[in-house]
C-alpha cells in the first residue's frame, strides 16, 4: 500500500471522527502530493513521497519561527500538531547521536578532511538519509567534527 493510500484511508477515518485538524492537515498533504504528481507527469514513487511531506514538515517548521517572532503563538501551536500528524508518515529521523556517528562514518569513507570537503559528506548524506534528518543541524556537526 503506498503512502498515497495510507493517506486516503487515515483522511477518512479522520473525516468519520470529525477531527478536524487531522482531516485538514491530510487534505493538504494529499493536495501536495497530487500537486507534486501533476509537476512530474507521473505517479510518485516512495522515496519522492517522503521528499513532499519532509518539505512540507520544513515549511511549517518555517512558519513557527515566523509566527513566534510576530507574537502568534496560537498559529504556531496549529503548525506544531499538523507537524506531528505530517511525522506519522516519515520515516523515523536519525537522533543527533546517530547522526553525529553517521557523520564521522561518512567523513572517514570520502576522505574528507577539512571543511572544504563538506559538501561531499552531505551529498552521501543525502543520498543515503534522504529526509531522515535536519540539514542545518548535519552542517553544524560537519563543521565541529572537520577542522
Amino acid at each position: 500500500m503506498t503512502l498515497k493510500n495510507v493517506i486516503d484511508a487515515d483522511l477518512k477515518t479522520a473525516m468519520k471522527a470529525r477531527e478536524e485538524l487531522v482531516r485538514d492537515t491530510l487534505r493538504m498533504v494529499k493536495s501536495e502530493l497530487m500537486n507534486r504528481e501533476i509537476e512530474l507527469g507521473k505517479d510518485l514513487d516512495e522515496s519522492e513521497e517522503i521528499s513532499v511531506l519532509a518539505r512540507s514538515v520544513k515549511t511549517r517548521k518555517d512558519s513557527i519561527t515566523e509566527y513566534e517572532a510576530g507574537g502568534r503563538q496560537e498559529a504556531a501551536d496549529k503548525e506544531r500538531a499538523e507537524i506531528a500528524i505530517i511525522e506519522r508518515y516519515l520515516p523515523k529521523g536519525l537522533t543527533e547521536a546517530e547522526l553525529r556517528d553517521v557523520i564521522s562514518a561518512v567523513a572517514t569513507e570520502v576522505g574528507a578532511t577539512s571543511k572544504r570537503d563538506m559538501g561531499k559528506v552531505m551529498k552521501v548524506l543525502g543520498e543515503r538519509y534522504k529526509s531522515r534528518y535536519d540539514g542545518k543541524l548535519a552542517s553544524k556537526l560537519i563543521g565541529e567534527l572537520l577542522p
